[in-house]
């Protein structure tokens, strides 16, 4: 089963897009903050990460830098970033993310997203 590890510190996201998911078939496990998320993101090696970019403790970007430098795994990472934070999104890209999506988002567009990254 493909995992999915989901770092959103909006509870209402999160669940929302955990349910979408789980769903379709992933495995989901989710994470409230930025520092939580690395430490999973170090011991499950999931398939692809999603993550905020606005985050307590850790910032979604320091999260992009960390599944980059996993060597066991190319890890995909779709960001996800409010309006305005066009900037903050560059550095991802210039970090490694490999997508984007804008909140508030489509969960079907996230889906396929997800599973195009998933099929490179």
């Amino acid at each position: 089963m493909i995992s999915i590890l989901l770092i959103e510190d909006d509870p209402l996201i999160q669940k929302t897009v955990n349910l979408k998911l789980k769903k379709e078939g992933f495995d989901v496990v989710c994470c409230n903050d930025g520092k939580e998320g690395i430490e999973k993101l170090k011991e499950i090696l999931p398939d692809i990460v999603l993550t905020d970019l606005m985050l307590p403790y850790v910032s979604g970007l320091e999260i992009v830098t960390v599944a980059k430098e996993i060597k066991e795994k190319d890890i995909p990472v779709i960001v996800f970033s409010g309006m305005g934070q066009e900037q903050v999104v560059e550095e991802a890209f210039q970090l490694g993310a490999d997508d984007y999506i804008t909140k508030p988002f489509s969960l079907s567009e996230l889906t396929i997203r997800i599973k195009k990254q998933l099929k490179r």
